[in-house]
């Protein structure tokens, strides 16, 4: 079966191929560049033939196309509200592209200025993307749901990390925050009942260790749904992947320098500066760096951090491009409290978070215990214009990370099994206190994908279509050790939790072996081939074809005690999807198939001969299948934005353990549903109002698994119900321009962390929060001041684990604009 869907994609690539070569072209194209009266390039100015409803904006290096035009006469326009529009007649004829350029009777700074001030209104929608389909192709075009937190949503929030953009996304809920450690440390999210992290920059490798700095975030695309087609299976979930998009050099001298502080002790330094390095302007430079601390409303608690972000742009020609840029983030932090559960709920005598006797602003701990961490992304992109129709981007990035330090962890102890009477059964009110260490623990991450882009068509079939091979390695070395150090009781008053220190864990460490070594050692080679094409029948039909080939090669593992030889495997995986606009580039009905998988490696098989040792096999493919459906709206003129869909995810060839024998034996036949709704709206239904809003129903259960959590929801599966709004109002014009207003919050349900038949059931409560921002802009400064957790409210995530969240913060910035 595998073999057919092969051939027949290979069949359907050369079809197109054979028919680019022979069909006849009965279209042309319109292409050329806008500058200004200094010579700059204009960017993001309305380009379109008056008699064609529709258009294009320019680039910002002020390139524009306009594809599939019918052989003819017409008066091509460039436009932007506050300008002299300007017009010139021109002639299409089929098969060829007129080169079309304009000089704009304004400057440079007058453009920008007019540009900001007339922008879309609707200034929080992003409707197209490169990275999501990796061909430029508008969200209303693209059969696949994704949502963006733009820059200018990020601006007015006053958000600084990557983590607390993503609260702005439908169906999207933290479970799990940063810990810093090298290789995993990354703060870990849900989508769609599956756990991700953010692991893509670009579009390809970008891996992190701790939380993310938006100091170079340009915005962040939370891209839904199984998509190991184009991005592999390593770096995404069932649930979907985290893109992170950063910022670029551009033509002129400029930047930001801004200033914030709060309570907590929270301080923070930020630069952003730009440079043109040559007078031609072909080498542009940009850095992007900021300072960051803040403590907690904890005790002996901290984070501090340094993030810096060169990127430099070399175009030789008006074909090609050299894109050269690093990430590199160094922190010192002491952990975050993370309680886990060893014991059962009924042991605990609790099924809630808000019913333990946990003091919630207590760390139950000293100082000392702290953590460096560090990792370092370099990124290398050759962009070359073929032809008129086709483009190459060849990419290569390399991710280091790094950690050595202490990582305390606690647990709940039950009175009984410190007391030993079981009169205490059925109450905690103890903790056991622990430490789980990194030492000199590396991980590496190296990625090179060559992507060839085509737009063109056949006949009166316009084809856009992506080709790319990548190679993807993985080295992990991490080491992993720890001890144990006391049980101590929860609410006795005026105790002193502080024996529990680094100076402590260092004696114990100097002084014996740990209770516990465990190591991570492996390295992963994978080949892939990619190609996908979307396809437009009519103006209003298309339909996306894509497959991937996989050639996944583990060259052998050894975690904590066990070493396990290298094995290889090949997957395939398809997707499909089509459009249908109903009302041209305003209502779009679609629907998608998605696959996404996972290599399992071997596991030890039910043994008849003897059902006690079991008997080393080798897993098929642990396989994701997405089909969804929805309705997508971009009508007002841009005013109204939003997206309404249903998905199903079936997971099959899970591992569970077989009931013929033993725990030594599993079987693969294991599957798992998630299913749900997701509502997303982005409005500006008057002049200064924006608004963001979002609403998530997921129903996730294992229909085939072991006894102990068959039919149950998993534990992983976050909150069922999510909601997120954010509602903006800024001042027309009137002598306080500039001035705005910003509120809202978000809504998580009640979440499962334990749901078994051995481990009974425990909750983390619902929660609302809410914040809201107040903000004056000018061109030259900006002041902005935000409030987080505006009621103060306790409240935990976590998945198996409870995490405490961050009482009422306030802070206040300064940026300097030039």
């Amino acid at each position: 079966m595998k073999k057919t869907i092969l051939l027949l994609y290979l069949l359907f690539f050369c079809i197109l191929s054979s028919n680019l070569v022979f069909a006849q072209q009965r279209t042309g194209s319109i292409h050329g560049r806008i500058l200004t009266s200094d010579g700059s390039p204009a960017g993001y100015v309305s380009v379109g033939l008056k008699e064609v409803p529709g258009g294009s904006i320019s680039e910002a290096n002020g390139n524009y196309r306009l594809n599939r035009i019918k052989a003819g006469s017409y008066t091509l326009r460039v436009s932007a509200v506050g300008l002299e529009a300007q017009e010139k007649p021109i002639t299409v004829s089929a098969g060829q592209s007129l080169t079309v350029n304009f000089t704009l009777q304004e400057s440079a700074a007058r453009l920008k200025e007019v540009i900001v001030e007339t922008s879309k209104p609707n200034r929080f929608a992003k409707t197209e993307s490169s990275f999501v389909a990796k061909i430029p192709l508008k969200s209303i075009e693209n059969p696949q749901v994704y949502s963006v937190i733009t820059k200018e949503l990020l601006n007015e929030q006053l958000v600084f990390t990557a983590d607390d953009a993503v609260r702005n996304t439908p169906g999207i809920q933290k479970m799990w925050e940063a810990t810093g450690r090298g290789g995993d440390g990354g703060s870990y999210f849900n989508s769609r009942g599956f756990i991700l992290q953010s692991q893509l920059r670009n579009g390809i490798a970008g891996i992190v260790t701790s939380t993310i700095d938006a100091a170079n975030l340009e915005r962040l695309e939370v891209i839904k749904g199984p998509s190991a087609t184009l991005f592999g299976s390593s770096l995404t979930s069932y649930g979907g992947l985290l893109n992170r998009v950063t910022k670029k050099p551009y033509e002129n001298f400029g930047g930001e320098i801004a200033v914030s502080g709060g309570n907590y002790d929270f301080n923070r330094v930020s630069a952003d500066i730009n440079t043109p390095l040559d007078a031609a302007k072909k080498i542009l430079f940009r850095v992007n760096s900021a300072y960051h601390y803040e403590g907690s409303f904890q005790n002996n608690t901290f984070n501090r951090s340094l993030a810096v972000a060169p990127s430099l742009v070399y175009q030789p020609t008006d074909r090609l491009s050299v894109h050269l840029d690093a990430e590199m983030f160094y922190g010192w932090n002491s952990g975050k409290q993370i309680l886990f559960f060893y014991y059962p709920a009924a042991a605990l005598g609790a099924t809630r978070a808000d019913q333990l006797q946990v003091d919630y602003t207590n760390s139950y701990r000293g100082g000392g215990l702290t953590q460096k961490t560090r990792s370092t992304n370099f990124f290398g992109q050759v962009n070359y214009k073929i032809s008129e129709h086709f483009t190459s981007s060849t990419n290569f990035t390399s991710s280091h990370s790094f950690s050595d330090g202490f990582g305390p962890y606690f647990y709940l102890v039950p009175d009984n099994v410190v007391t030993q009477n079981e009169a205490d059964t059925g109450k905690a009110n103890y903790i056991a206190r622990a430490d789980q260490s990194t030492g000199n623990s590396k991980s590496q991450v190296l990625e090179v994908q060559q992507n060839f882009n085509g737009d063109f068509e056949m006949g009166s079939l316009r084809n856009r279509i992506v080709v790319g091979l990548d190679f993807f390695h993985t080295n992990s070395d991490q080491n992993f050790f720890g001890s144990n150090l006391d049980i101590v009781p929860l609410n006795v008053p005026d105790y002193d939790y502080s024996s529990f220190n680094g100076t402590t864990m260092a004696a114990k460490y100097a002084a014996g072996p740990p209770d516990f070594t465990y190591p991570v050692i492996n390295k992963t080679n994978t080949y892939s081939a990619f190609a996908s094409d979307v396809l437009n029948l009519t103006d209003n039909f298309s339909v996306l074809a894509a497959l991937r080939v996989d050639h996944y090669v583990n060259k052998g593992d050894h975690t904590g005690g066990t070493i396990t030889e290298g094995y290889e495997q090949t997957a395939l995986s398809p997707k499909f999807g089509i459009v249908y606009q109903p009302v041209k580039d305003k209502v779009a009905l679609f629907a998608n198939y998605q696959n996404s998988f996972n290599n399992q490696g071997t596991f030890n098989a039910y043994n008849p001969t003897d059902p006690s040792k079991g008997l080393a096999a080798m897993a098929e493919l642990e396989q994701a299948n997405q089909i969804e459906g929805g309705v997508k709206l971009d009508l007002l003129a841009g005013k109204l934005s939003s997206t309404i869909n249903y998905y199903n995810i079936q997971v099959k060839n899970i591992l569970r353990t077989d009931q013929r024998a033993p725990a030594v034996a599993q079987i693969q036949d294991g599957t798992q549903l998630s299913k749900g709704v997701e509502i997303e709206v982005i409005a500006n239904p008057f002049v200064g109002f924006n608004a963001v809003a979002g609403f998530s129903f997921n129903d996730s259960k294992y229909e085939k698994a072991d006894a102990d959590v068959n039919g149950r929801r998993p534990t992983t599966a976050s909150s069922p119900y999510l909601a997120n709004l954010w509602l903006s109002y800024r001042l027309p014009e009137t002598i306080l321009k500039g001035l705005g207003l910003g509120f809202g919050g978000n809504y998580a349900s009640d979440n499962k962390i334990m749901n078994s038949v051995s481990m009974g059931e425990f909750t983390l409560p619902a929660y609302t929060i809410l914040g809201a921002t107040a903000f004056y802009e000018q061109p030259k400064y900006r002041l902005g001041l935000k409030v987080d957790n505006l009621t103060n409210e306790h409240y935990w995530i976590g998945y198996t684990t409870m995490n405490p969240q961050k009482l009422r913060t306030i802070v206040g910035s300064v940026a300097y604009k030039f």
